[in-house]
C-alpha cells in the first residue's frame, strides 16, 4: 500500500486539533485545489479533506478545516472559478472539520450536518485520546438545519444525497454523494492508506466503519471518485482495500476481546503485525491503534 508522504504531516496535524495561530496559517499552510469530476473539487490543507463544487446556483463546501485557514479557503474557491460558500455541510463534529463554521457562517453561509454535529459543536467535548478539551461554539458556528437520516440538495445540475451513517467514525457522521458527477465525499470514514481514528468516546466503533465502508461501496463503481475524510483522493479499489482491512482487524481484535483479553493483552498478542507495512504508516501503529479502539469493539 503506497501512500501520498505529504498527506502524513497532514493528517497528523489536522488529528491532533492544535489551536493554530493566523500568522502560522498564513506562513506555512499552503491550500492544493485538486479537481476531481464536474467542477467538484477537493482542497487540501490543514486538517480533513474539503469538498468544494461550482455552479450557477452557489457554491457548496463539504467541512472547512480550522478558522485561521477560511481567507486561504476562499481564496482558492475564487481562483476555482467560485464564490464565498452559500451551503456548507459538516461531515462530522471534530475541530479540524468545522473549525471554520463560525467565519462561514457570519459570511452568510447556510450550515448543514447531522443532529448530532450540532449537539457535540454545542457543548464542551473532551478528546482523551489526544488530551484535547474543545469549547462549546458560538451560535454562528452552529448548523442551521439537522436531519437525522439523509437530506437531498439540488443544485448546479446535480443531485447531492447526504447521508448518516451510524457508530462509525463518530456518532453524526454524514456521507456525501454527488449522483451525477459520480463523486463521493466519505468524511472521516475512510483514511485512504492508514488505520483511522475512531472517536470511540463519542459514538465511534469500528464495526460502524465497516458498515460505512460497505455503503459506500454499494454507490461506487469503477469510475466513481472518492473524497477520503484525510489522504489522497481515492477509488472503488482503495476503499475496497481499506473495508477489507478494517473487517480483518475486527474479526481479529473481537476474537481476542471474546476470550476476555484485556487492552494490553490484546496488543501484547500482536495481531496486525502482516497489515502494519500496509497500514501503520500514518498516525498510528497498530499497537496505538488498537489501544485505541478496542474498548468500542462488541
Amino acid at each position: 500500500m503506497n501512500i501520498n508522504k505529504c498527506f502524513i504531516p497532514l493528517l497528523i496535524a489536522g488529528l491532533f486539533w492544535p489551536a493554530i495561530s493566523a500568522a502560522a496559517a498564513q506562513e506555512e499552510v499552503t491550500i492544493k485545489t485538486i479537481p476531481v469530476q464536474n467542477s467538484v473539487y477537493m482542497l487540501v490543507g490543514q486538517g480533513g479533506n474539503i469538498g468544494l463544487f461550482i455552479g450557477e446556483d452557489g457554491t457548496f463546501l463539504i467541512d472547512d478545516q480550522f478558522a485561521p485557514l477560511t481567507p486561504k479557503h476562499l481564496e482558492a474557491i475564487k481562483a476555482a472559478g467560485g464564490e464565498v460558500p452559500k451551503f456548507l455541510i459538516n461531515t462530522h463534529y471534530h475541530a479540524d472539520h468545522t473549525g471554520g463554521n463560525e467565519n462561514l457562517g457570519k459570511a452568510g453561509a447556510v450550515i448543514f450536518s447531522h443532529d448530532q454535529v450540532r449537539e457535540r459543536l454545542a457543548m464542551e467535548t473532551v478528546s482523551e485520546a489526544f488530551n484535547m478539551i474543545t469549547p462549546p461554539q458560538p451560535k454562528a458556528a452552529l448548523p442551521v438545519v439537522t436531519f437525522s437520516t439523509d437530506i437531498t440538495f439540488h443544485l448546479n445540475g446535480d443531485t447531492l444525497y447526504a447521508f448518516h451513517v451510524p457508530s462509525a467514525h463518530t456518532d453524526g457522521d454524514s456521507v456525501i454523494h454527488f449522483k451525477n458527477a459520480n463523486v463521493i465525499h466519505s468524511g472521516d470514514v475512510f483514511f485512504n492508506g492508514f488505520y483511522p481514528f475512531i472517536d470511540v468516546a463519542h459514538g465511534g466503533t469500528l464495526f460502524g466503519m465497516i458498515r460505512a465502508a460497505d455503503a459506500i461501496l454499494a454507490l461506487a463503481d469503477g469510475e466513481t471518485k472518492i473524497i477520503p475524510g484525510h489522504g489522497p483522493l481515492g477509488d472503488r479499489a482503495q476503499l475496497q482495500a481499506y473495508r477489507d482491512m478494517l473487517r480483518t482487524a475486527y474479526e481479529r481484535l473481537s476474537r481476542l476481546k471474546a476470550n476476555g483479553m484485556s487492552v494490553e493483552e490484546a496488543v501484547g498478542e500482536k495481531p496486525l503485525t502482516d497489515l502494519e507495512a500496509g497500514w501503520g504508516k500514518g498516525m498510528f501503529t497498530g499497537e496505538k491503534w488498537i489501544s485505541l479502539i478496542y474498548g468500542g469493539l462488541d
